[in-house]
C-alpha cells in the first residue's frame, strides 16, 4: 500500500471513530453555545473593480500608493483552533496512551466544525509553539491537518503551556474558539490564558490517564520522568509513599480546577474511564440548558419589571 493511500486509510478510520461525537452533539447545541451576530473586521485586501467605495482604507491605500478594502466577515462564521500539547509526558498511557486520546479528541472537534462549516486551524506546541497552520473552510483543510498530526515529529520533549499560548495570542488574527488538549502538567499558564480569554472562546481538554491518579502497588520500581530523563528508585508498596502520591495529585488537579474557575474558563477533565464523546457531549448540552435557562431567566424578569 502507498504512503497516501496508507494515510488515507488512517483519515478514514478516525473518521469512523470520531462519529459518535460528530453526530452525536446537535448543531443548534454546537451553535448556541458559540454563535454570535453581526460582523466583524477579517482583513485589508487589494480593490477589485465593483466594490464598495465605503470599504476603501484610505490609510493603507495612501501608504502603498494603490487602493486596499477592509474585508468584514459574519461573527457567526466561527474560527475554531486545535491546540494540542505533544510534549513526552503525553506518550504515558495504561490502556491507551494520553497522545492517542488526544488525538482522537483532536481529530473528533476538527470533524465537528467542518460538519458546522466552521474555519478550522491547527497549532502544536511541546515547550514552544513548534506548528501553526492559520484557518480555512472546508474538506480540504481538515485533510491537511490531519496528515499534519499523523506525519509530525516533536522537536521536544518538554512543556511550555505558558510561553507556547503568549506565542499562540499574538499570532491569532480574528476573534475564535480555542480547544487546548493537553495533561496541562505544567505550571503558571493562567496569565496567557487571561489574555486569550479577553477576546476569544477558550475550553481546556484535560488529558489523564487512570493511572496517574493512583499508583499501582508493585514494589520497588525505577520511574523516569520522560520529559527531564532523570530517574528514581521508588517503593510503589510502601504506605506512606501511596499516601503522598495520592495527596499530591489531588492538589494538583484542584488547583487546576480552582485556577480556572477563578478566571472563568471552563476545563474538561477526560480519562480513559469513560468515552470522551460522552464527556464532551454532556459538557455542550449542559452550556446550551444553562443559556437558555438564562435567556428564560432575563425573559421574565422583563415580564415582570413590565
Amino acid at each position: 500500500m502507498s504512503k497516501i493511500s496508507e494515510l488515507l486509510a488512517q483519515i478514514k478510520n478516525l473518521q469512523i471513530q470520531t462519529k459518535d461525537l460528530v453526530e452525536g452533539i446537535e448543531s443548534g447545541t454546537y451553535n448556541s453555545k458559540f454563535r454570535g451576530g453581526g460582523i466583524e473586521f477579517s482583513e485589508v485586501r487589494e480593490y477589485i473593480p465593483g466594490d464598495d467605495v465605503k470599504r476603501i482604507d484610505w490609510n493603507v491605500s495612501a501608504r502603498y500608493n494603490s487602493l486596499f478594502v477592509k474585508e468584514f466577515v459574519e461573527e457567526n462564521e466561527l474560527n475554531v483552533y486545535v491546540i494540542l500539547d505533544l510534549s513526552a509526558s503525553n506518550n504515558f498511557g495504561f490502556i491507551k496512551s494520553k497522545i492517542d486520546l488526544s488525538f482522537e479528541v483532536a481529530v473528533s472537534l476538527m470533524f465537528l466544525a467542518l460538519k458546522n462549516n466552521d474555519r478550522l486551524g491547527l497549532g502544536i506546541f511541546t515547550d514552544k509553539l513548534e506548528k501553526f497552520i492559520p484557518s480555512k473552510k472546508g474538506k480540504k483543510q481538515v485533510f491537511r491537518i490531519i496528515k499534519e498530526l499523523i506525519e509530525y515529529k516533536p522537536q521536544s520533549k518538554k512543556t511550555d503551556i505558558l510561553k507556547s499560548l503568549s506565542t499562540l495570542e499574538n499570532k491569532l488574527k480574528r476573534k475564535s474558539v480555542i480547544y487546548v488538549i493537553s495533561d496541562f502538567l505544567s505550571d503558571s499558564y493562567e496569565k496567557p490564558l487571561k489574555i486569550l480569554k479577553l477576546h476569544h472562546q477558550v475550553i481546556l481538554l484535560n488529558i489523564s490517564d487512570i493511572r496517574e491518579k493512583e499508583m499501582p502497588k508493585i514494589g520497588y520500581a525505577q520511574i523516569e520522568d520522560v520529559e527531564t530523563g532523570e530517574q528514581i528508585l521508588i517503593n510503589t508498596s510502601d504506605k506512606n509513599f501511596q499516601e503522598q502520591y495520592t495527596k499530591t495529585i489531588s492538589e494538583k488537579i484542584n488547583i487546576n480546577q480552582q485556577s480556572m474557575k477563578k478566571i472563568g474558563i471552563d476545563m474538561i477533565n477526560l480519562t480513559n474511564e469513560e468515552s470522551f464523546e460522552i464527556t464532551i457531549n454532556r459538557y455542550f448540552r449542559s452550556k446550551w440548558k444553562m443559556r437558555n435557562w438564562w435567556n428564560l431567566d432575563l425573559s421574565m424578569h422583563y415580564f415582570f419589571f413590565y
